[in-house]
């Protein structure tokens, strides 16, 4: 019997770590182009996140050599996606952890092989370390807002009092009894606003865009990134509302005749 071997282009399967970088390439070039077009930038993102701004970059530039363990991967591009406004968990399942080949040697040679009882003992470890990751970014996601909650601590109108006497800062300085505040954004944040009681707006607000706001008693704004808000109160000097990054709440009364 004679053997013949087919000439031409043989095509060979690429391996799992080819595999990873060409998904990795794909999934972090959209992520790239959607925080673009969202106008946020990688040093916004790693507050969001935080993730260390390295590992970001790696993601949207596609360099699996940057990035640690695939499983662990999948869980920084959910993260990602996440903060995006994507849904993380399902985008993230395209990235490949390599566990679906094992399952298939598995499937074939389970009861030829008994011996092949370790193989198992991978798979639970691979899904101990899946639950692992899930849960430690829920808990990171838990303490992240705990520690903004307890940042935000209100001011008082005497102690906006006390810190115009220093710089002359969000005071309500008219003789009506309304106050009106104005706010530009330098960059994307999450701002909430409370007038007379009522809440008059609550969400996220793209860079470069501007609102004002009216109230007769008492007006609330509050935000997590308090740099990146300039507020002005009846039409006075803009100044920013704290720190880039940090969570500030801010009160203002109206002043009444006197």
């Amino acid at each position: 019997m004679k053997w013949f071997r087919k000439k031409g282009k043989q095509s060979i399967k690429p391996s799992i770590k080819e595999h990873q970088a060409e998904k990795l390439g794909q999934l972090g070039s959209q992520l790239a182009s959607l925080r673009q077009e969202q106008g946020l930038t990688l040093d916004e993102l790693v507050v969001f996140t935080r993730i260390p701004r390295r590992l970001l970059q790696a993601i949207e530039e596609g360099n699996l050599s940057d990035l640690p363990e695939p499983i662990y991967v999948q869980g920084l591009i959910r993260q990602f996606a996440d903060a995006l406004g994507i849904r993380g968990g399902e985008f993230a399942s395209h990235f490949p952890i390599g566990s679906q080949s094992v399952s298939f040697q598995s499937n074939w040679k389970l009861q030829a092989v008994p011996q092949l009882r370790p193989i198992h003992l991978y798979l639970l470890y691979i899904g101990l370390v899946v639950c692992s990751v899930n849960g430690l970014s829920q808990l990171l996601n838990n303490s992240t807002l705990q520690a903004n909650n307890r940042q935000i601590q209100p001011k008082t109108v005497t102690q906006l009092a006390g810190e115009e006497a220093a710089n002359n800062t969000f005071i309500n300085k008219q003789g009506d009894q309304s106050v009106q505040i104005g706010v530009t954004l330098k960059a994307s944040s999450w701002i909430s606003v409370v007038t007379d009681g009522k809440t008059a707006f609550e969400g996220v607000l793209p860079q470069g865009s501007s609102r004002t706001w009216k109230a007769t008693e008492q007006l609330t704004v509050k935000t997590d990134n308090a740099g990146g808000v300039l507020m002005s109160v009846n039409q006075q000097e803009a100044k920013e509302m704290g720190e880039l990054g940090k969570a500030q709440e801010i009160n203002i009364a109206a002043k009444p005749n006197l």
